[in-house]
């Protein structure tokens, strides 16, 4: 495999053209650009400590940017992402559930007592994705601790951190930043539920007993 240094636009170009010639008459394959130890390497294929770095794909026919891959995800960011998605997906069907007792509330509900049993029903589910939302900071909380932990030793002992450790410690606080702020929103969200049922208990009343005087929940 061929591997070059990628340094200035200038010399890139200059570096690529004997690999795109390469390329080309091999049949078209693509060309690679990859972060190796602080460096820009280009190459025609990616060696096997390469394949989870993020990277560029060249085409050999033009020249042009054809893609772009990224890293591979750590195991804690990959934790965090289905922590996410968990979340996401939960938020969603407690929504769909609120929009369709919504609509059907007046056919579905013959009493007040009724009406507020359903949404006691989302607080709980409400209640349940905060807990979750707080057991994900939380782990998120102590896995980045102990990555910084590991930073502090490596600079303690006189050497640099470790790049990939540098970029862990990176991903793992912003991927918190965003699960707090999911965290805040999904609190938020418990506590205006109170009023979406005192509203929703108004219009109840107004559907059931048309031009009666607004009362107290």
């Amino acid at each position: 495999m061929k591997t070059i240094p990628l340094r200035l636009t200038g010399a890139v170009l200059l570096a690529l053209a004997p690999l795109l010639a390469t390329a080309q008459s091999a049949g078209g394959k693509k060309l690679y650009c990859w972060n190796e130890n602080g460096r820009k390497v280009c190459g025609d294929a990616l060696p096997a400590d390469a394949v989870n770095n993020a990277r560029t794909e060249i085409s050999s026919q033009s020249g042009l940017t054809t893609g772009q891959v990224a890293r591979a995800l750590t195991a804690e960011e990959k934790a965090a992402a289905a922590a996410q998605a968990a979340a996401n997906a939960q938020q969603a069907a407690v929504a769909e559930a609120a929009a369709r007792r919504d609509f059907a509330m007046a056919q579905s509900y013959e009493t007040e007592d009724e009406l507020r049993r359903a949404f006691e029903e989302r607080i709980l589910l409400l209640d349940e994705t905060v807990k979750s939302s707080q057991l994900g900071v939380a782990g998120l909380r102590q896995s980045l601790m102990s990555l910084l932990r590991q930073a502090g030793e490596q600079e303690l002992a006189g050497t640099p951190v470790r790049p990939a450790l540098a970029d862990s410690i990176r991903g793992q606080h912003a991927e918190l930043m965003r699960q707090q702020g999911l965290l805040v929103q999904q609190q938020k969200q418990r506590n205006e539920i109170e009023g979406e049922f005192n509203t929703a208990l108004e219009r109840y009343r107004a559907l059931k007993h048309p031009g009666s005087a607004p009362t107290g929940g």
